[in-house]
């Protein structure tokens, strides 16, 4: 129905704002892609607890109060941070779990992005060019390859000594050859393109057609692979705290926790099982998050979303 007052008309195409429509579509998001949404939320929460956490729980997670030890979870004496128990030196469960965030996703984040950046170089090098380098390269990631992860690190970990710094590196390292592999597996496929072709017919530099045409179309895989490999890289910091070359007491981290819990399960089951519980969740979470971009962002694949919520 058409109005006879042209500003009428203008009120009308109008009046679903901008920031309305956005609310409609996170609330539409939200509805259809539940499992997505809850780890978004809930990685947004372990971002959180990595920022803030060891800002304002570092000190309560390190006061020892024998007057509330041991105390079981959903205590709420002598104050709300007890609700998730203590242990048996009387510290707070909860706040050592916010203060271990930081180390955690710190260490996990760091060594993937050394190793990506690293590996998704030498991949697009061994990918673009043929020849000596490209083959020294590919023999280098067969060698990383050929040692399991995470005995890699812990071979490593046990000639040098043990450090955040030594763990970040080792980490990076284990996880180079995984990049390197996939960055030239995706660019030698792209560069037979057509029109990569003919952009290097008529003479573009290299550099032009990795920024114009490799980038872009290895970006989804790319961002896949760095939410996958953040959950694996998670599990293996976790688990190089848990023998004892990781992260080192007085320092916590997740996996730590896990360990110093692991003696106490039969009368303290809290103190391992909280830790435990904040690690699958993430690398679930960071999984579920990586299997969805990889269909939401992978052109060829974005059907495959619009057929199931037409379905819905």
């Amino acid at each position: 129905m058409r109005s006879s007052t042209p500003g009428l008309i203008m009120v009308e195409k109008n009046v679903v704002a901008p920031s309305s429509q956005k609310l409609i579509a996170l609330l539409w998001f939200l509805r259809h892609q539940p499992g997505v949404a809850l780890s978004i939320i809930y990685l947004v929460l372990v971002a959180l607890a990595a920022i803030f956490g060891s800002y304002f729980f570092s000190e309560s997670a390190s006061i020892v109060n024998f007057a509330s030890r041991n105390l079981p979870p959903l205590s709420l004496e002598p104050s709300w941070n007890f609700i998730l128990g203590s242990d048996s030196l009387g510290r707070p469960t909860l706040d050592r779990l916010l203060a271990a965030a930081q180390p955690t996703v710190g260490i996990t984040l760091t060594a993937v992005a050394i190793g990506a950046t690293v590996g998704i170089g030498l991949g697009l090098v061994a990918g673009m060019r043929s020849g000596p380098l490209s083959a020294v390269i590919m023999r280098f990631t067969d060698a990383l390859m050929s040692f399991p992860t995470l005995l890699l690190a812990i071979l490593l970990l046990y000639v040098v000594k043990s450090s955040i710094g030594t763990v970040i590196v080792v980490l990076a390292v284990s996880r180079v050859a995984l990049f390197i592999r996939v960055t030239r597996a995706e660019t030698m496929e792209i560069r037979s393109r057509v029109y990569v072709t003919a952009s290097q017919a008529i003479g573009a530099p290299i550099s032009w057609i990795t920024r114009v045409h490799l980038l872009p179309t290895l970006m989804p895989t790319l961002v896949t692979l760095l939410a996958v490999e953040i959950a694996f890289t998670m599990l293996a910091e976790s688990s190089l705290s848990f023998i004892g070359v990781g992260v080192q007491s007085p320092g916590v981290s997740w996996g730590l926790m896990v360990a110093q819990g692991r003696d106490y399960l039969a009368t303290q089951w809290w103190l391992a099982f909280w830790p435990g519980l904040a690690i699958v969740l993430t690398a679930m979470s960071l999984i579920v998050l990586a299997d969805w971009m990889k269909t939401a962002l992978d052109p060829r694949q974005k059907w495959r979303l619009q057929s199931a919520e037409s379905n819905k």
